[in-house]
């Protein structure tokens, strides 16, 4: 068994952390984990990717273009961008809340409507599930919880290997105490929104 998972977004956004919580439920599951990370201009909220291979026969961070099992999205643009990472059959789980880049911010261009960016994903693959996790992160508390929701969220998708139960412990062991109420309710409210 091996599993793919291609996890984007932008900078700030939780990407890394995401990927650690799921890195480590997959070596608490008893996988090999393999994991990389790609940083554009991170902190300045240009594009982050993260790899999350894990299974009985892993061998490299790397997954060949077309290979991921799950694409999870956690900005509807990046999310488009990196449709070629997966295949007809690759589940992806897509965040609804746009980050502007600092030039449509400025009024110098224009973000793509959120309902193209779905439908031109829907076109490529009809496996597409999406969410609001910033919204559902706001109702529990912050919207900085929203990486939590896609956690959560991702512990509800079908065919992933990994329990809500495996998810929720290593999201655990990755929050700080002080914010672990808030993560756990984001957690949830993720869970509840994909499985209803």
């Amino acid at each position: 068994m091996k599993y793919t998972i291609q996890i984007v977004g932008v900078g700030g956004q939780g990407v890394l952390m995401a990927s650690n919580v799921l890195g480590t439920a997959a070596m608490n599951a008893g996988y090999k984990v393999m994991m990389s990370e790609v940083h554009g201009m991170a902190q300045r909220g240009g594009s982050v990717m993260s790899t999350v291979r894990f299974g009985d026969n892993v061998y490299s961070p790397l997954e060949a273009e077309g290979g991921a099992d799950l694409i999870m999205g956690f900005e509807p643009a990046e999310t488009v961008r990196s449709l070629h990472l997966g295949n007809g059959s690759t589940s992806i789980l897509m965040n609804l809340d746009p980050v502007l880049p600092s030039m449509v911010a400025a009024g110098f261009d224009e973000y793509p409507a959120i309902d193209d960016l779905v439908e031109a994903v829907r076109t490529t693959n009809p496996n597409v599930v999406t969410i609001d996790a910033t919204l559902i992160a706001i109702k529990a508390g912050k919207a900085v919880a929203a990486n939590a929701v896609m956690i959560g969220a991702v512990a509800a998708m079908k065919d992933i290997p990994l329990t809500k139960d495996q998810l929720r412990e290593a999201l655990v062991s990755q929050v700080p105490q002080k914010f672990l109420d808030l993560n756990l309710d984001a957690f949830e409210r993720g869970f509840n929104a994909i499985r209803n």
